[in-house]
């Protein structure tokens, strides 16, 4: 008989779960992790405490499937100097001749208007997955040799995902990927509320050598139906002031390093 799982990777794992189907029985947990249903119950009470989860009868449902998804113009006028700040941060980390994977956002737009501006940088390519990005960086051509992913748009964030978008990502291997976005979490790792969306940034982080997180503060603590990524998949998180001293710190003792831009 295999060892049992800790109890914080079994929770991440019946997180996942929950989230595909946006509700789980306790009994199908229990068998699906060869535990008790008591321990299973202790497992979804915590993760409700979190607020990660709603505990319902005979099971659990996430308590984000709802959510709704702002348009890239409405998330614009959302903390714009603090993503300008974390924009800067991560543009920071880019050297010259490097290849960069920039996902679609406005947090990653930042980034985007960040490394336009450093005129110290000239043999970047950068390959994103967003119209409005592309076009931020068309400025800086022939610097930087930027391409698009291809794919079928979502006009709601200017956005290129599958069909075909994850073709060209799953034939380069990419020095930095900058991922954005909509929750952070201890337990529920990296989420976006856009199931689309969060596949290609799934697919992202695979094809980088290290993948870098960022989100600004209000995205701390949350959680949400598509999941991208455990903490351990991305080398850090670069946030920005807002974010509560107590998430920063939850993050950080979970393992995944935080810079606040």
């Amino acid at each position: 008989m295999s060892e049992p799982l800790p109890a914080a990777l079994r929770r991440e794992r019946m997180l996942e779960l929950i989230g595909r189907a946006g509700f789980a029985r306790v009994s199908d947990l229990s068998e699906a992790f060869q535990v008790s249903d008591v321990t299973v119950r202790s497992d979804l009470d915590a993760l409700d405490r979190e607020q990660i989860i709603r505990r319902v009868h005979g099971g659990a449902v996430l308590r984000a499937a709802g959510a709704r998804e702002p348009s890239f113009e409405e998330a614009l006028e959302s903390s714009a100097d603090e993503k300008r700040r974390i924009g800067q941060a991560a543009a920071a980390m880019v050297v010259p001749g490097s290849s960069v994977l920039l996902d679609v956002g406005t947090t990653t737009a930042a980034i985007a208007r960040a490394l336009v501006e450093r005129d110290d940088l000239d043999d970047v390519t950068v390959i994103t997955n967003g119209l409005t990005i592309a076009l931020e960086l068309e400025r800086a051509i022939p610097r930087f040799e930027v391409v698009v992913t291809g794919g079928t748009l979502r006009p709601l964030q200017h956005s290129l995902v599958e069909p075909l978008a994850a073709v060209l990502l799953e034939r380069v291997h990419a020095d930095v990927a900058f991922i954005g976005c909509t929750g952070v979490h201890p337990t529920g790792g990296i989420t976006n509320v856009n199931l689309p969306e969060a596949d290609l940034k799934r697919v992202m982080v695979g094809s980088a050598e290290q993948a870098v997180v960022v989100a600004d503060g209000s995205k701390l603590g949350r959680t949400h139906l598509g999941r991208i990524a455990g903490l351990a998949d991305v080398s850090e998180l670069i946030t920005g002031p807002s974010a509560e001293d107590d998430e920063v710190t939850a993050l950080r003792e979970a393992g995944l390093p935080v810079v606040v831009a």
